[in-house]
Parts: C-alpha cells; sequence; structure tokens
C-alpha cells in the first residue's frame, strides 16, 4: 500500500483571483486548473505538482466565522519554505503584517492573515 499524502485542501475566499496570485507570488507556485466550480462558482487550483490549494468563490460576501471556535472552520493553511525570511519580505511588501514569529524544533515560523483573514503559517525547516 502506498503512503497517503495531502493533495490538496479547498477555501471558499471572496476573490479566488486575489488568492491565487498571492500564492503565486510568496511560494513561486503555478496556477495547475481555472475554471467553473460548484454551484457555477470559480475554482483556481494553485500549487505545484503534488499537491494545491483551491481558491473558490460563487460570488459575493460571507461573513467568516471565528476560524478557532468554529467546529469545521479554517484555522490555517501551513506553508513550508526553504528561505523562512525572503518569504517573509515578500509577504510585507504584499501589504500583509506577519505575526507570532517562533522558533521550534526542527524550524522556524510566521503567521500572516492574508485575504479574507485566512491565517497561512509559513515554516521552514532548512
Amino acid at each position: 500500500m502506498t503512503a497517503a499524502f495531502l493533495e490538496h485542501v479547498n477555501v471558499t475566499v471572496s476573490d479566488p483571483r486575489q488568492m491565487a496570485d498571492l500564492l503565486v507570488d510568496l511560494f513561486g507556485w503555478r496556477i495547475r486548473w481555472q475554471g467553473e466550480g460548484k454551484g457555477g462558482g470559480l475554482s483556481i487550483h494553485v500549487g505545484n505538482d503534488d499537491s494545491y490549494v483551491v481558491a473558490y468563490s460563487q460570488g459575493g460576501q460571507m461573513k467568516a466565522p471565528d476560524r478557532y471556535r468554529t467546529p469545521g472552520g479554517l484555522n490555517h493553511i501551513g506553508v513550508v519554505v526553504d528561505d523562512l525570511d525572503a518569504v517573509e519580505a515578500k509577504v510585507k511588501a504584499a501589504g500583509y503584517s506577519p505575526h507570532n514569529h517562533g522558533d521550534y524544533e526542527p524550524g522556524r515560523r510566521f503567521y500572516f492573515d492574508g485575504p479574507d483573514n485566512i491565517e497561512i503559517e509559513v515554516v521552514s525547516y532548512a
């Protein structure tokens, strides 16, 4: 039996293109596919050959839940990078504020709140 791995995460956002563009810029990913999603919405798959994030929307504004208190809510998306400092500089240049920096065995990390207040953890094990 082959070991299991996470292929993708599908996140509802107000502007899929904004989220996809940010992920491409910060992490060097590419748009793997885009087109009509469930219910006539727009889905953009952005990532690499092995895994990706789906930025999905049916349009309109939604009230975001308190992510750490709502069952089924998305707490954050974790992304591993080689150069944490370079990605942090890109995050700042994109207008976002890194927070909750930490060194822990075996790596370093920070978080930032991206589009729609979706928290993204950036971690390096280098």
